[in-house]
């Protein structure tokens, strides 16, 4: 079984560090079986006609965007194709590093963000933009790959916003897009140039949260 799910400790560097596995297997580099994929259990569906992708965009400020590209996925895997989710900005452990465990090896879920509180400011720190250009690196390796059918870029909107990343690179990335594979940008702040080059953009807004009343983020839910 491969090894998918990879969480690195600290982007110090701009080269590839050794990841920490969540399940204490070794990390490895995309060289897993192409898409379709099979689990046990299931098994790949051969293509019956070629896939049309497109570029989505999940935004505004109300919850759900993490979790809509993540059920985007899960569907995905219901059909035997492969996604790759970068996670940007984000190093803490969540129930869905944990989940795609299960769906290994259809879903590669990778954090590119220091591990503990990551404060997000228009002066970033250094270690933070060294993470997410590794990051946006390593998406582009996964979409070029012929090995993903889908590719998440989670809170790519939000580390373009605090600069972490150039708008340029990431609209790169999309130019760059094979035909038949579907990339997704969520978070907060999408720039005008990622919603005139996406086919898809949802805006969520929020009309009410339960933070106002002073509940905090809970198991299952919000992580």
């Amino acid at each position: 079984m491969w090894p998918i799910i990879t969480q690195i400790p600290a982007c110090k560097k701009t080269e590839w560090p050794g990841a920490r596995v969540v399940a204490a297997s070794p990390a490895i580099p995309f060289t897993s079986p192409p898409h379709p994929a099979k689990i046990e259990g299931m098994a790949a569906k051969p293509a019956l006609k070629p896939f049309q992708g497109f570029v989505q965009v999940y935004t505004g400020n109300g919850k759900g965007k993490t979790t809509a590209a993540l059920g985007l996925a899960l569907r995905a895997a219901g059909h035997g194709f492969r996604t790759f989710i970068g996670q940007f900005l984000k190093g803490r452990p969540s129930g869905e590093l944990t989940a795609v465990k299960n769906l290994e090896p259809l879903i590669t879920m990778v954090q590119f963000g220091r591990q503990g509180f990551i404060q997000v400011t228009e002066t970033p720190d250094n270690e933070d933009i060294s993470c997410a250009r590794l990051g946006l690196e390593k998406c582009l390796e996964a979409m070029l790959s012929n090995e993903y059918r889908i590719i998440i870029l989670d809170e790519i909107n939000t580390a373009v916003h605090f600069k972490l990343l150039e708008e340029d690179a990431v609209l790169d990335l999309l130019g760059r897009r094979p035909p038949d594979v579907e990339v997704i940008l969520t978070g907060r702040y999408a720039p005008t140039s990622f919603i005139d080059r996406a086919d898809l953009v949802t805006e969520m807004k929020e009309l009410k949260h339960y933070y106002a009343r002073g509940i905090r983020a809970r198991d299952g839910v919000e992580r």
